[in-house]
């Protein structure tokens, strides 16, 4: 391959992170479906939880209980984020591994939920992390990537040109 398609490429290679996600995304929300029962809690550690829950909102349930036009608004919102995303790995340049695996993370996560939304009408939780009295939300694996990407990203902006070339 020339340097010219390499670099037209961009940090597309790196999507196959974004499926990955998808995959363990998708597959942990099956086998929570078919093998826990909604709302009961399954202890596996003395803080964590396996909880199957629908979540019709976005993060910690934020407009859950509006009737169901949040539905399309978030896979509407998923959508463009993603295409950002995908535009955005395109334009990055190969080196940048860092930036590119935050953006990947984020786009599987987003696409994880998406499948969910269209779908079902809800996402898939299972996971529920707590101390004490205290319940964290449950999430499952895309709202990890998600989460885990975003603060990839927000880090990045800390770093300066040398420190993102001499990461990769």
């Amino acid at each position: 391959m020339t340097e010219s398609a390499k670099r037209s490429r961009g940090a597309l290679p790196w999507l196959w992170l974004s499926a990955l996600v998808i995959v363990l995304d998708l597959g942990t929300k099956y086998l929570a479906s078919t093998n826990l029962d909604y709302g009961v809690s399954v202890p596996v550690l003395p803080f964590f939880n396996l909880t199957l829950l629908h979540n019709t909102g976005a993060a910690f349930s934020f407009l859950a209980e509006q009737g169901g036009w949040q539905r399309w608004f978030f896979a509407v919102l998923a959508i463009g984020v993603s295409v950002m995303l995908i535009a955005w790995l395109q334009r990055l340049p190969r080196s940048d591994r860092w930036l590119a695996i935050a953006l990947a993370l984020v786009l599987g996560g987003a696409l994880g939920n998406l499948y969910d939304r269209l779908v079902l009408g809800y996402v898939v939780d299972f996971i529920h992390l707590y101390y004490g009295s205290y319940h964290f939300p449950a999430f499952n694996i895309a709202d990890s990537a998600i989460t885990v990407g975003a603060v990839m990203i927000a880090l990045d902006m800390f770093r300066t040109p040398s420190e993102a070339g001499a990461s990769n």
